[in-house]
Order: structure tokens, then C-alpha cells, then sequence
């Protein structure tokens, strides 16, 4: 049987709770965020994985971590995993819009496939779906909230010239 384990976290974007199997870290929850890994996951202050993620999170909130290292395995479909591969080739600091993001998988007639895809994102901030805005420069959905992605990006903007 497959072993879930959790660990909740006080971030600037308020506490979201980090979920990992024995070997990758699976999903990033949102605060009032639910989800069916969560009933089964046990507590895991002790997990190397969520311990990883804390703290890279930890440093990339604080504006000294760029790129995350912690090992990530998100379940979707080829196409949903296709997507996010997109999405953490989007250089820090940066944004691209929905059609860009389908361009880049060779269509760019998919671009509501695309905001689909990135709207189940089980793992935001480490596959930075904020990075993804209209073509018109506005910021759209967000699972977190538009706050919360207005924040990501204002964070990231201010701290990419940071070495």
C-alpha cells in the first residue's frame, strides 16, 4: 500500500500543506484546499522529502531560491504533465501568456486546453503556473486566488535581479 505523508506551512500566501509519497513530493494544497491524498496521508514532520520542500520553499520565500531541486512527480494526463513541463521552463521572474504556453507545445489553437492543464497543477509555486498570464497582460485564474498570484509574481519580479 502506497504511504501518503503531510506536512502544513506558514508561508506570506498563508498555510498551505505539502504532500509527499516515500519518494516525490506530490502536492501543494492551498489553505481551504481538500483533496483525498490529504484523508489518507499521515503526519510527516520527519519526511526527508517534505523537509526538502520546506525549506526550499522557506528559501524561495525569502527571495533566495530560484530553481527547486526536491524531487516532484504530479499525476495527470500526457497532456497535463506536457503543460507543466512548460511551465518550469518559464525562467524566474518571468511570465509568458496562454498562447505562448501552446505555441510552445505546437498548437497554439490549445490555449483553453492550456489554462485547463495549468488549473489542475497539483504542485504551484514549484511548477510555477502563476508565471502563465492573458495575452492582454492580465492576470487570470489562479487556485490559490488571484492575490496569491499577483504576490508569487510581484515576489519573483522583485527578487530576480538577486544573485
Amino acid at each position: 500500500m502506497l504511504l501518503f505523508f503531510y506536512k502544513k506551512m506558514e508561508t506570506p500566501i498563508g498555510e498551505i500543506t505539502l504532500i509527499c509519497d516515500e519518494n516525490f513530493l506530490k502536492r501543494i494544497l492551498f489553505q481551504d484546499e481538500k483533496d483525498v491524498i490529504l484523508e489518507k496521508a499521515e503526519l510527516g514532520d520527519n519526511n526527508e522529502i517534505l523537509n526538502k520542500t520546506y525549506e526550499e520553499l522557506n528559501e524561495y520565500f525569502n527571495g533566495n531560491l530560484k530553481e527547486f531541486k526536491v524531487k516532484i512527480s504530479p499525476e495527470g494526463t500526457a497532456f497535463q504533465k506536457q503543460c507543466w513541463n512548460v511551465l518550469v521552463s518559464i525562467e524566474y521572474g518571468k511570465t509568458i501568456c496562454y498562447e505562448e504556453e501552446a505555441i510552445k507545445l505546437g498548437d497554439k489553437n490549445k490555449v483553453r486546453a492550456v489554462g485547463g492543464a495549468n488549473g489542475k497543477n497539483p504542485i504551484p509555486i514549484i511548477i510555477p503556473c502563476h508565471r502563465v498570464i492573458g495575452k492582454d497582460g492580465k492576470l487570470t485564474g489562479y487556485a490559490g486566488g488571484i492575490h496569491i498570484k499577483q504576490f508569487l509574481l510581484e515576489h519573483e519580479k522583485k527578487n530576480a535581479s538577486i544573485a
